[in-house]
């Protein structure tokens, strides 16, 4: 049974400010929980049903373990259907950004993302490319949003989130800066190379005014039909793609 302080220490992480507080965030089901446990994160306590238990590897002792009913998993879940796993996971201390980083392979630069699932899918469809970096603006939605987390289907575990000041960054790259852009030479003619900086908008305003003075190499995906816009995390995938695809043939 979890006490009611127990329980508002587990909620309360659902609010950025409290995440931040404690240095801590949620993770549940037990596909994720698993991958944060074989991961570089460090994994503080898992809540989980006598049910889900097999679902899980090996608990190291340095863990805390703590077996609760069905009713407790739904009183400190985040989902409407809990998936009978709960973690908390330290938020990591990413080491700062250099020029060495940068020029080690590509990267997403994402210009406040608002959308929790945007970039989730984002930073899963990175992984699922190889890439092991996100880079965002400072305004950008939190990577450890339980929505966000939640979108990245495990991939968090192993990504790298930064928050910085992309417009500082962008204007002192040592790699070129691409930006997804409705005027810009189409993705399938641009030389992407094998490093670079690629800015993806806000999904209402696009990259900002402070950000694109700074692209390099204004790309863009070729409209065939009558859509206004094509989604974040959509037009993301479809950079991935390329960068892949243009690596691989290098």
């Amino acid at each position: 049974m979890l006490s009611k302080p127990q329980i508002r220490a587990v909620t309360s992480l659902q609010q950025k400010k409290f995440r931040r507080e404690h240095g801590l965030f949620i993770v549940e089901g037990a596909k994720s929980v698993t991958e944060f446990l074989r991961s570089d994160y460090r994994v503080q306590t898992i809540y989980h049903t006598a049910q889900a238990a097999a679902k899980l590897p090996k608990i190291p002792q340095n863990i805390k373990s703590v077996e609760i009913d069905e009713q407790a998993l739904q009183r400190i879940s985040a989902l409407k259907t809990p998936q009978g796993v709960l973690a908390l996971v330290a938020i990591p201390d990413h080491l700062p950004l250099t020029g060495d980083m940068l020029r080690k392979n590509f990267h997403l630069v994402l210009d406040d993302i608002q959308d929790p699932g945007n970039l989730g899918t984002i930073i899963r469809t990175a992984d699922w490319f190889g890439l092991t970096r996100v880079i965002c603006s400072m305004g950008s939605v939190d990577a450890y949003n339980p929505k966000t987390v939640q979108a990245t289907m495990g991939s968090l575990a192993r990504m790298e989130v930064h928050y910085t000041d992309i417009a500082k960054l962008v204007a002192h790259s040592p790699v070129p800066v691409f930006g997804a852009v409705l005027d810009g030479n189409p993705i399938y003619d641009t030389d992407f190379g094998v490093r670079g900086l690629v800015v993806l908008g806000n999904e209402g305003n696009g990259i900002g005014p402070a950000v694109l003075p700074h692209i390099t190499h204004r790309v863009t995906i070729p409209r065939v039909g009558h859509a206004e816009s094509l989604n974040v995390a959509i037009s993301a995938a479809l950079f991935c793609a390329e960068l892949a695809r243009e690596k691989g043939g290098a």
